[in-house]
């Protein structure tokens, strides 16, 4: 997912030459900058469905960039889920374990104005519960578009993706996604920003809405670049059965600069 900053500590901008704070920043709010990053997205959600279930989400989300030519860059970003759910199946019900991956690459172009990507998306039936899976092996399209000027960041991200083979008795998955979002940046590395998110479940007709400020910090644990951001999870849309009350994201992101 994106990812906003507000420094913590100051960004030794004097260890590599034309890698400031701010730089750094405006590239981790960029989803196919050439930067390796693996953030670790914890989310947190009160009060789902009849029984006002608990759910732990840990999202490890990899980004890991290939050069194909000197105008053409491969991005792929990676989302393995692991969860910890309560009362959300039942009442009294507790699930534990990984849920599906998400894959996705984007051919992404080298840009100064208009920064774009395109390419496929995957889902890969990962889940070690029946409860936290599909058991579908999914594809379909991902497509990201944004502007970013200096300290300025603004765009979306989506995929829509159909299940194609997997287990005959589970329901068909039919689900697009997109995350609309705008940042800004400081000298210091610090920052703030807004995104929304929706889901939208073609196949059981729900939507899901969330509006999601953000602040966060880079930091430094030795020569270790490290990325915080913290954001409150707003529901503005959503059934009963999928809405939470209220929800918390923390992300923790080892950062990889060249």
């Amino acid at each position: 997912m994106i990812c906003f900053i507000l420094n913590f500590q100051c960004y030794a901008q004097e260890e590599k030459p034309g890698a400031s704070a701010q730089e750094l920043a405006d590239k981790l709010a960029n989803p196919v900058a050439s930067l390796i990053s693996v953030p670790l997205q914890n989310n947190l959600n009160y009060g789902i469905g009849p029984y006002n279930g608990v759910k732990y989400t840990i999202n490890v989300q990899p980004v890991i960039p290939f050069k194909l030519s000197d105008n053409l860059n491969l991005i792929t970003r990676y989302i393995l889920p692991v969860v910890d759910q309560r009362n959300i199946t039942g009442l009294n019900t507790h699930e534990f374990g990984l849920s599906d991956a998400t894959v996705t690459a984007f051919f992404a172009p080298k840009s100064s104005k208009l920064i774009y990507g395109i390419g496929p998306a995957f889902l890969v039936p990962t889940a070690t519960e029946k409860f936290l899976g599909t058991e579908k092996f999914g594809l379909g399209p991902s497509l990201l578009i944004m502007h970013q000027g200096k300290g300025l960041s603004v765009g979306f991200i989506a995929n829509q993706i159909w299940s194609v083979a997997g287990a005959s008795d589970r329901a068909d998955f039919n689900s697009f996604y997109t995350q609309i979002f705008l940042s800004h940046s400081y000298k210091s590395g610090a920052s703030w920003g807004v995104n929304a998110e929706i889901t939208q479940n073609w196949e059981g007709n729900t939507t899901l809405i969330s509006l999601n400020p953000t602040m966060g910090g880079i930091t430094k644990f030795g020569k270790q670049v490290v990325q915080f951001s913290v954001q409150p999870l707003i529901p503005i849309v959503g059934h009963q059965s999928i809405r939470p009350d209220w929800g918390l994201r923390a992300v923790v992101a080892f950062v990889f600069p060249e």
